[in-house]
């Protein structure tokens, strides 16, 4: 990757380059602004919880939880450690991420920069976070302190990711440990870095797309990520210190339905820049993902069918994302 392809090299420019223009029909329009809904974690009523949820994901596909147990000064450190590398030279981001593309990477606008038709003014640092052990001594040694934060993070989310997965699992009826091991042990952790641009209008920090994954958990220090539903995209305030959680096409699978893959983008700031963590869990790869078989029965039949995950995930990016195509392959 050559210097001039990060996005932060960019920084200060006056024009929006060519390369990162949207085509008309692509550039961020009008949003409708409403209110995300806020879930407490720390309630008892793991029922009445689990109900939000469902209203909250038929309603807008995403919510915010507070009182998820994260500690604000852990997120705050780990924030600031991200935005530490992504300030480092072009040089030196490269060479911390040059001892394994697996467990850690650094790369602009997509995966798929060298074939996209237009480039998204974003640049992205990922990394494996499990096993920890396995994976942390590919991570970069800098910024100082860079492992010891990130990985104090992901054991946090770790242990709030399996918190909130149980507890949908038992909304969902599911047999305990159905989505333990194999099912969801691929996690990983990216740091999207989104410069000031000089024309919003013209380009995207994210195209339109769903998850591919099980379950997102966000973190968000601006606002940016716009969600689309019922054919208008809808902007909302983050809460202060809350998570925002999106399900992937995975689960929808899994619930045969229950829960939705919800389109979702970003969009870019003349005035600041944003940074945003997610936190993605995926199955491994060779995992068949299927309807439950306890959420099927003769008057709810399977809607989706089984699917091949390197099949799939092959079909995903060769369809560029397209949730159209993507439906019309994993329905039954």
């Amino acid at each position: 990757m050559a210097e001039m392809n990060f996005v932060s090299n960019l920084e200060g420019v006056e024009v929006v380059p060519e390369s990162y223009v949207c085509p008309p029909e692509k550039r961020p329009d009008v949003a409708v602004k409403k209110t995300i809904p806020v879930l407490d974690f720390a309630t008892h009523d793991r029922a009445l919880l689990f109900q939000k949820i469902l209203d909250s994901t038929h309603e807008f596909g995403f919510f915010q939880v507070i009182n998820h147990g994260v500690p604000k000064k852990l997120v705050e450190e780990t924030m600031s450690i991200f935005m530490e590398f992504h300030s480092m030279s072009p040089y030196d981001k490269r060479r911390e991420c040059s001892k394994d593309n697996k467990s850690c990477r650094v790369f602009t606008s997509s995966n798929n920069y060298e074939n996209e038709q237009t480039h998204f003014w974003r640049d992205c640092l990922a990394l494996t976070c499990h096993p920890l052990d396995k994976n942390i001594h590919f991570w970069p040694q800098n910024p100082p302190k860079f492992r010891e934060v990130v990985r104090t993070y992901c054991v946090a989310m770790e242990k709030f990711s399996w918190e909130i997965i149980d507890m949908i699992s038992e909304g969902l009826g599911l047999e305990k440990g159905y989505l333990e091991g194999e099912m969801s042990s691929n996690r990983r952790i990216t740091a999207n870095h989104y410069p000031i641009c000089p024309n919003p209008s013209l380009t995207l920090g994210l195209n339109q797309h769903c998850d591919r994954n099980l379950i997102t958990i966000l973190f968000q220090d601006a606002n940016g990520l716009q969600v689309f539903k019922d054919g208008h995209w809808i902007s909302f305030d983050s809460v202060d210190d809350a998570f925002l959680i999106n399900f992937g096409y995975l689960f929808e699978v899994i619930s045969n339905g229950k829960l939705k893959a919800t389109e979702h983008r970003v969009v870019t700031n003349a005035k600041a820049s944003r940074q945003s963590l997610g936190y993605f869990i995926f199955p491994e790869n060779d995992v068949i993902i299927e309807p439950a078989k306890c959420l099927i029965n003769e008057a709810n039949p399977a809607r989706y069918r089984s699917l091949e995950l390197e099949d799939f995930y092959r079909h995903f990016f060769a369809v560029s994302t397209n949730t159209e195509e993507t439906m019309k392959y994993i329905l039954a």
